[in-house]
């Protein structure tokens, strides 16, 4: 137990078993050694007896036996009578200092005992009996090794009187198990309180996987209940849980502030009442000595609400373990907010970070780069920078529970190495999609200025020609948006080091765009009267024009959704491409016949240069959509069947 930082938590009483045990411990020491002191005196008084073989008293006291048989050995009178022998003096050290532990026990119990001892202790120290020396003179021993007759207090009626008074306080911390806590002096209407808090603990206690900590400690301070959990191996790491009646008052200890403001969200379920972070110091605790302290009330209306607030608190503690070790690997991937944020989300739902740890960590999110994506993410690079936030953050997420529900499930190392791979790919092609929605966007621009152009010409068709006023300009907005848009596809696509294929996309759709409003910037300049069968010609070519912006934007969405694994998509975005193919052939042969009859008929030479020059654009435009329908197809035929 770490009873230096309950210690300063004034939670002295829940270290009182724990004090009890040793002091028994010091008292079968003491005793021992009183015993090695007598035979050490006997030895040197009558060197040809044989020695007392304390061998196995030694052994079973935990002390060791070949420097007490050593000094035994060795023990012989001096000139002046005095008892002489190799390490007196260190024997005398340790008898005063298991003394004192037992003392230390006992007060812990009873402090008006442990003063009364203390006293009596220190009067034996001051006469002297205890000090150290490698001669000390025969009636010393005497005094030390025996009760005297005539009352007269000793060192070893000190003892005596410690025992019984420790024996006392070890009946009364009888042991016992509730749930797998270690359970001393409780009354029969603890145990439901203990009981809630090991449920919650003990649901999530396999999520730790190797890693030692956890233990509860469970005792009755005077009118409080008392819970103890050291967490994981940290000095300065506790949770100290007091109940009293329905109320639950929660002690957190931690060296890391970050860490501690996490626990405290995890149980944001529940009305508490926290206290502010506070600074502590205390020497030995944390690197800089400093560790960080929170409380939280909670005043429950019954002890049901009582027992669930306290299995989520045992329940909370398993993610504690590591906690800042994770935090440090994943933020070496996204940010520290969305560290945090990841790791919240692996507590809430019951999956943690032991098991990704406990898999490699860092190394494990290398491995798969390595092998799953190493042209698409550099070394060093950090994943938000290849997947985008959002991407990382749900990719490392599913790596945590592929980790736990891997490991506890026993599957092979290399069953989930290869189940990570697949998923950084699935990711990264989620970025692809994602990128390739933006280029959607810049065909439907396409599709709404060959929109506006076929109402503009359907209205010449009609004799009328209000619409060419507006048709330039806002053919232009557009424009510029669906650049825009271009520019934002070519810097993502950059920025994510995403597949080259889709910067080329989005350029040949930005090229028939472009063709598309200088077309419609033509059309705003033809005159009234332009001949009906060359103006009919014109507006099939335009209609074949938006025939191919749709079939465009149609194959992207096909592709976009077919990494998913849909052979449906794939075969849709494989017919959009036919569409578009079919789509250039015909605008070749409307343009061609545009072209023919201007060449071969009688035309006033501005209407006819206008609509040579409409036609030749929208031709342009199936030209390049031509030029996207091929690399579309080598795209979903290639790279999404890999």
């Amino acid at each position: 137990m770490k009873s230096r930082i309950i210690e300063e938590l004034g939670e002295g009483g829940i270290l009182l078993p724990a004090l009890v045990g040793e002091g028994l411990a010091a008292n079968d020491r003491i005793k021992l050694r009183l015993s090695v002191l007598q035979a050490a005196a006997a030895r040197a008084e009558q060197p040809g007896r044989v020695a007392v073989d304390l061998e196995a008293e030694c052994r079973a006291a935990g002390v060791p036996a070949a420097a007490m048989t050593a000094l035994i050995n060795g023990a012989h009178l001096n000139a002046a009578g005095g008892i002489e022998a190799a390490n007196l003096g260190a024997l005398l050290a340790d008898i005063a200092g298991d003394a004192d532990t037992m003392i230390h026990a006992v007060a812990a119990g009873d402090a008006a005992a442990g003063a009364a001892m203390t006293k009596r202790f220190e009067a034996i120290v001051a006469a002297g009996a205890l000090a150290p020396a490698d001669t000390i003179p025969p009636a010393r021993v005497a005094a030390l090794t025996t009760v005297a007759s005539d009352g007269a207090d000793s060192l070893h009626r000190l003892v005596m009187d410690l025992h019984k008074a420790l024996n006392r306080l070890a009946a009364a911390c009888a042991e016992e198990t509730v749930a797998g806590a270690h359970a001393f002096g409780l009354r029969p209407d603890d145990h439901g309180a203990v009981q809630g808090f090991m449920r919650g603990l003990n649901e999530t206690r396999p999520l730790k996987f190797d890693h030692p900590g956890l233990d509860t400690m469970a005792t009755r301070a005077g009118e409080r209940l008392v819970i103890q959990n050291d967490i994981g191996t940290t000095d300065a790491h506790v949770v100290v849980i007091a109940v009293e009646d329905n109320t639950v008052t929660v002690t957190y200890t931690d060296v890391h502030r970050a860490r501690a403001r996490f626990f405290v969200s995890l149980l944001d379920g529940f009305a508490m009442t926290w206290s502010g972070l506070d600074r502590h110091a205390a020497q030995g605790l944390g690197d800089d000595g400093t560790f960080y302290l929170v409380t939280g009330r909670f005043d429950a209306e019954t002890a049901t609400d009582r027992d669930r607030c306290l299995a989520a608190l045992g329940a909370a503690l398993v993610f504690l373990i590591d906690w800042n070790k994770a935090r440090k690997v994943l933020r070496n991937l996204v940010s520290k907010s969305d560290a945090v944020q990841i790791l919240t989300w692996a507590a809430r739902h019951r999956v943690g970070h032991r098991g990704f740890l406990e898999l490699g960590g860092e190394a494990l999110i290398s491995a798969a780069v390595r092998n799953a994506a190493p042209t698409r993410i550099g070394f060093g690079e950090r994943l938000e920078q290849a997947l985008g936030r959002d991407a990382a953050i749900d990719f490392l997420k599913t790596v945590l529970r592929i980790s736990t529900e891997s490991l506890v499930a026993g599957r092979s190392a290399r069953l989930i190495h290869d189940q990570i791979e697949a998923e950084l790919i699935r990711h990264l092609e989620r970025v692809d999609s994602t990128l390739l929605a933006i280029v959607v966007r810049q065909a439907g621009l396409g599709r709404d200025i060959a929109g506006l152009l076929a109402h503009h010409l359907a209205a010449l068709q009609a004799g009328n020609v209000t619409s060419a006023a507006n048709l330039a300009a806002r053919a232009a907005q557009i424009e510029q948006k669906a650049d825009r848009i271009a520019v934002e596809a070519r810097a993502e696509t950059s920025r994510l080091n995403a597949h080259g294929v889709i910067a080329q996309l989005a350029d040949l759709v930005e090229q028939a765009t472009d063709e598309l409003e200088q077309a419609a910037f033509i059309a705003s300049l033809l005159p009234a009267g332009a001949n009906a069968e060359v103006l009919a010609e014109v507006a099939a070519l335009c209609g074949v024009a938006m025939t191919a912006t749709e079939a465009a934007a149609s194959g992207l969405v096909a592709a976009a959704d077919s990494p998913e694994g849909h052979r449906i998509d794939a075969d849709d975005a494989l017919a959009q491409v036919t569409r578009l193919i079919d789509a250039e052939h015909e605008a070749d042969r409307l343009e061609r016949e545009v072209t023919r009859r201007i060449l071969t008929d009688s035309f006033e030479v501005a209407a006819a240069l206008g609509l040579l020059e409409l036609a030749r654009a929208l031709e342009r435009a199936t030209d390049r959509l031509a030029g996207f329908a091929h690399l579309l197809r080598h795209h979903v035929i290639t790279d999404l069947s890999t």
